[in-house]
């Protein structure tokens, strides 16, 4: 009986994050069938440490920490740096288009265009609105490389959205 009740926990958490996971995952690859692999993995990883995840103080910050982790993770296996290098080979189906406004579609385009750790930070940064020190707990670093790996990504995604900056002189860069 124990054991359905642990079902039927871990089936009512996952069904009521299962959105919020599918959406963060889909701003780290931009890729909508992607985004659903990686919280299915994600939740089979949750599933498999559940009683741990219980006595979990912020399940929501664990969870989006093992989707975090997942998605760095399968950015180093080679398929994917193979499918990086050959974008229009098949098997590299690109995303399905979003139905967001214009301006969010620019943003995530160019969001998608730059590194993975860069990205990762983005998200975790402006989207979850975390601390720079939450941020290097859920990543595993420094803080100081979370600060490193925020301006590069802001620079980046700059550059990606051809924004230029100003710098504290009011110089154009």
């Amino acid at each position: 009986m124990a054991e359905q009740g642990r079902e039927a926990e871990f089936r009512e958490f996952a069904g009521s994050r299962a959105d919020w996971l599918r959406k963060v995952a889909f701003l780290l690859c931009s890729d909508c069938h992607r985004a659903d692999d990686l919280v299915q993995e994600t939740f089979t990883k949750l599933y498999v440490h559940w009683p741990r995840m219980r006595r979990v103080e912020n399940p929501d910050g664990y969870a989006r920490k093992v989707l975090v982790n997942t998605f760095l993770a399968e950015q180093r296996s080679s398929w994917q740096r193979w499918r990086a290098r050959h974008p229009d080979r098949p098997g590299t189906d690109s995303a399905a288009p979003p139905t967001d406004p214009e301006a969010s579609l620019d943003l995530r385009q160019a969001l998608a265009a730059i590194p993975p750790r860069q990205r990762a930070t983005l998200v975790l940064r402006y989207y979850h609105d975390l601390s720079v020190e939450q941020t290097a707990d859920v990543l595993g670093c420094s803080p100081g490389n979370v600060k490193s790996q925020t301006s590069r990504g802001l620079q980046a995604l700059r550059r990606a959205l051809g924004i230029r900056s100003v710098t504290a002189t009011g110089r154009t860069l």
